[in-house]
């Protein structure tokens, strides 16, 4: 999802409870649900403005102005989303003395951190399965510092009583099919957390639904584009420069330092974080361990109160299924329905481009799907609809690095599941760029790297022939061909 959401590994290790749909194919449940036309689907999304329902909101603050001419810095930020705001923010704080500048291409939160599903999640590793599988030695630590990570942006969430729908309600993964079911549930006794058909019905009424698992504590839903700018308010607050509509054309090194140039000014640092997401990282390292994987979302108008009454969802929890492709979906905070996930779509070449954040045959399978899962609000329609490139990697969570002599770090490849790792990446970064080991530098999560993917027009294979292999699973019950458990012994895959 974009840049956060719920999670799914696909290919490579970690897939249960993944999340995914089968909704497609085959619904299970009381009654099934009346299908639609194109036409009709077509309908109900239409009319939705073509932009995040985040970012469609009258408290976005005006932007800072650019960068004109040339600036220094003890330290520069390239982006500002949630990874390069906290570095920002976390570098201030330690240092206030340090003058610290961020330069965005657009404004902040404008990508990935606008435009995700507002899934805040403490796993730092991409789900416990994933992190267990690739970090053995250490998992207990990362999760205990994925639970500290997401308790600190709780507190500063309610020391400066932000406005973002924080609600710690936890995630909800629930089986539509029964081998979904029978991975979910596992062997003996019922894993923790664990809710029969009748039980899961009872937190979110739908007739697909045979199961499900709740964990009530490892993540918060919250508004991502409000939370965003209340780490840009404190930023400034603290004494962060923040230049607006600065991208930043190119690194060089420098005497001094790192020059950093933009269309109208340049910028000469002591040391650079790089925050860019799915866009330009800047090293070459880097650039061949991420690909750009476009995810698309819809949002609902406000459901009256008889349609939420439909619903239950009293408890508010995050939703995903359990298959390989996945939705994942939520209630925002005056009671719409965001749905987004399942179609995870690569562009030849890892292009990122504005055209790509609309795809009507995207936004018609969702909404299909939606209908499926909740026959009971076929009146229903959408506000809202948006896509945007999530910065996926071989190992599905976040990897670490520096380049030029050490004075550049970088964190890439959240996977989805940025919104609460990203600071935890920041605080990374920072240690990296100090030169000092500390316990998390020594981590292997930091250590290590993910396999690069290959370069086109074998990127391109590599990724179709793993998109039609992980929908092929879906439609037979889970059962993974060749090519799968081939990425599966490598420890390689794709998701978004």
């Amino acid at each position: 999802m974009i840049g956060s959401g719920r999670r799914l590994t696909v290919g490579g290790t970690g897939r249960a409870p993944a999340a995914a749909g089968g909704l497609a194919s085959a619904t299970v449940g009381d009654s099934p649900p009346r299908s639609r036309s194109g036409s009709s689907l077509d309908a109900r999304f239409s009319d939705a403005r073509p932009m995040s329902f985040w970012l469609d909101d009258p408290a976005a603050p005006a932007p800072m102005p650019a960068l004109v001419g040339s600036e220094r810095a003890d330290l520069a930020v390239v982006g500002a989303g949630f990874t390069g705001l906290w570095t920002a923010l976390l570098a201030k704080k330690a240092d206030p003395g340090r003058k610290v500048t961020v330069l965005e291409a657009e404004t902040a939160s404008w990508a990935a951190s606008g435009r995700n599903g507002g899934f805040c999640e403490a796993s730092l590793t991409h789900g416990e399965a994933n992190g267990r599988a690739r970090f053995p030695a250490s998992y207990p630590q990362l999760h205990q510092l994925g639970m500290d990570n997401l308790d600190a942006i709780e507190r500063f969430v309610a020391d400066r009583s932000v406005d973002c729908g924080w609600e710690r309600t936890g995630a909800l993964s629930v089986a539509t099919q029964p081998w979904q079911l029978a991975e979910m549930r596992g062997q003996g006794a019922a894993p923790t957390g664990w809710l029969g058909a009748e039980a899961v019905k009872a937190e979110v009424r739908s007739p697909t639904y045979l199961g499900g698992l709740w964990e009530r504590e490892g993540c918060a839903m919250v508004n991502p584009a409000r939370l965003a700018w209340a780490i840009r308010e404190a930023c400034l607050e603290a004494g962060v420069r923040i230049a607006e509509h600065s991208p930043v054309l190119g690194l060089a090194d420098n005497r001094s330092g790192v020059e950093l140039r933009t269309p109208a000014g340049t910028l000469l640092a002591e040391r650079v974080a790089l925050a860019t997401n799915a866009f330009e990282p800047f090293v070459r390292r880097v650039r061949y361990r991420i690909v750009p994987v476009y995810d698309y979302v819809l949002v609902t108008e406000p459901l009256t109160s008889r349609q939420l009454a439909s619903v239950g969802w009293e408890h508010r929890q995050g939703v995903s299924d359990a298959g390989n492709q996945f939705h994942y979906y939520r209630l925002t905070a005056d009671d719409r329905i965001l749905w987004g996930g399942f179609d995870a779509v690569y562009h030849y070449g890892r292009k990122v481009k504005p055209e790509y954040d609309q795809r009507p045959a995207t936004f018609r399978l969702l909404a299909r799907h939606f209908y499926e899962t909740f026959p009971q609000l076929e009146d229903l329609r959408f506000t809202h609809r948006w896509g945007g490139a999530i910065d996926t990697c071989g190992r599905f969570c976040a990897f670490f690095g520096t380049a030029h002599r050490g004075r550049v770090a970088y964190a890439a490849g959240y996977t989805g599941l940025g919104v609460g790792a990203s600071r935890f990446g920041a605080q990374v970064m920072l240690d990296l760029l100090s030169g000092a080991r500390t316990a998390r530098t020594e981590l292997d999560l930091v250590r290590s790297k993910p396999v690069p993917f290959p370069p086109e027009p074998l990127a391109w294979a590599v990724v179709q022939a793993t998109r039609w292999s992980i929908a092929r699973a879906d439609a037979r019950d889970g059962r993974r061909n060749g090519w799968l458990r081939l990425l599966d012994a490598l420890g390689l895959g794709f998701d978004s």
